[in-house]
């Protein structure tokens, strides 16, 4: 994958769709598809359910759904089978050689950090681009288009579906 064929916002804007939805969340989806067309049906469908709805269903792919969570945004999950497993270690060590410090109370390897972390290396004005193919290949590469499809398979909404495929379409 070439960083040229992506660029930090779209990366930062898929980091974001990956947070728990908000107050706030249909309002900023609204502002951010006026240059990402593919959101406008997604909005339509959010806006005929509540937000409790949309959390409810945030939680059942993402965190804690029953009788398995579906597609938990965390490297570890994906490659090791549990969470903060080694790959978790390994994207921190990572995140330390470039100077970089975890999140506190978030996982490493979470998506939303790693998306935010690709679209740091693409903005810096640094030699980052072995950086990038470092992260993108041995790390996102390895496991986003399985997290993808489980998305495009599970989800209810068009949200995280659309988000799957677009998420898919960067490998």
């Amino acid at each position: 994958m070439s960083s040229k064929n992506i660029t930090p916002q779209t990366l930062r804007i898929f980091a974001g769709l990956l947070a728990k939805p908000g107050e706030e969340s249909l309002a900023a989806i609204e502002e951010i598809a006026h240059n990402n067309h593919w959101l406008y049906d997604s909005i339509q469908e959010l806006k005929e359910f509540s937000l409790e709805h949309w959390q409810g269903e945030h939680t059942r792919l993402f965190i804690s759904g029953h009788p398995k969570t579906f597609a938990p945004p965390f490297e570890s999950a994906y490659i090791n089978g549990i969470m903060n497993g080694p790959a978790c270690s390994e994207i921190e060590q990572f995140y330390h050689s470039i100077g970089l410090d975890p999140i506190e109370d978030l996982p490493a390897d979470y998506l939303g950090i790693m998306l935010e972390c690709a679209a740091y290396l693409l903005e810096s004005n640094s030699n980052t681009e072995d950086n990038f193919q470092i992260l993108w290949e041995k790390h996102l590469a390895q496991w986003v288009p399985k997290f993808a499809s489980d998305l495009q398979e599970h989800s209810h909404l068009r949200l995280y579906q659309q988000l799957g495929l677009k998420l898919k379409e960067l490998f």
